[in-house]
């Protein structure tokens, strides 16, 4: 794939022009999220729409799960949600954490922020907030958080071990996240892999599952489990756009999977400053 810089560029591109449609248009067009490609993102979305706090106009269809069904949120807590978009999440979390709690959502595109912030202004919730940052280098002081959320995001974050040492600093001793994201199972054949609409549409920046919770325990975090799973089927139509025939035949016979999850963790009380590892600090 290519540079760290080059994948961000990318990813803002496609999602600045995601933060200007619908959500029906995400899910109606012929590819989705983006016109002109064929990835379609919608094959990951969940439904939000009977959540408490459910905004539509913050509803881009982006999501491969509902990580505040996990997130244990409370009245009064401050939480963080990264990769926000149009601030779906952000808006069901207020309504657990109500008027007492605090949530800042944080997204590296100025369009999602620009479409945030307009929606909040709607509502007019004094204790929302979005931020522009890199998830990697988080616009977030230390110990601020007693929850992190997030949801389908970190896979498009070329330096995952980066983003869950920050996610382990900004959360307070004894906190937790909740994240919803993709993972694969095999080997993506490499036309996947190097294509760049298959990264922004959250499969070419899947790694193994296995891998992934490595990463997640390496950074400090216990009590590390997956709520939830689900398959995710990409139709024959579109990975025939990037494999031949028999590339894709070998690809099922390999049993090659793509699966979304919902994985917690927790960052221990009684660790002083991650954990002594004052690089993070």
């Amino acid at each position: 794939m290519n540079p760290p810089e080059d994948v961000k560029s990318l990813v803002k591109e496609k999602y600045s022009a995601i933060a200007h449609q619908s959500k029906e248009h995400n899910e109606s067009s012929c590819c989705g999220a983006t016109c002109g490609c064929s990835v379609d993102y919608s094959t990951f979305s969940e439904d939000y729409s009977q959540l408490k706090g459910y905004n539509p106009e913050a509803d881009l269809g982006l999501g491969c799960g509902i990580p505040t069904q996990f997130a244990g949120m409370k009245e009064g807590n401050t939480v963080i949600d990264l990769g926000s978009g149009a601030g779906n999440d952000v808006f069901v979390a207020r309504s657990f954490v109500g008027p007492s709690g605090e949530v800042i959502g944080v997204d590296m595109t100025e369009a999602m922020i620009d479409k945030a912030r307009q929606n909040n202004a709607k509502v007019g919730y004094a204790n929302v907030e979005f931020r522009l940052g890199d998830i990697e280098k988080l616009p977030v002081t230390a110990d601020k958080a007693d929850v992190v959320i997030s949801n389908c995001v970190l896979n498009l974050v070329p330096d995952k071990r980066k983003a869950f040492r920050e996610i382990y600093r900004v959360l307070k001793p004894g906190g937790h996240f909740a994240i919803s994201d993709v993972v694969l199972h095999g080997v993506l054949p490499d036309a996947l892999l190097r294509d760049a609409e298959m990264y922004a549409g959250c499969v070419a920046g899947a790694i193994q599952e296995e891998d992934y919770l490595a990463i997640i325990r390496e950074s400090g975090f216990t009590s590390v489990s997956v709520k939830t799973e689900k398959q995710v089927v990409l139709p024959d139509v579109l990975l025939l756009n990037y494999l031949s025939r028999e590339e894709l035949d070998q690809m099922k016979n390999a049993r090659t999977g793509i699966k979304s999850i919902t994985v917690y963790g927790e960052k221990p009380a009684d660790t002083p400053c991650c954990g002594g590892r004052s690089k993070c600090c």
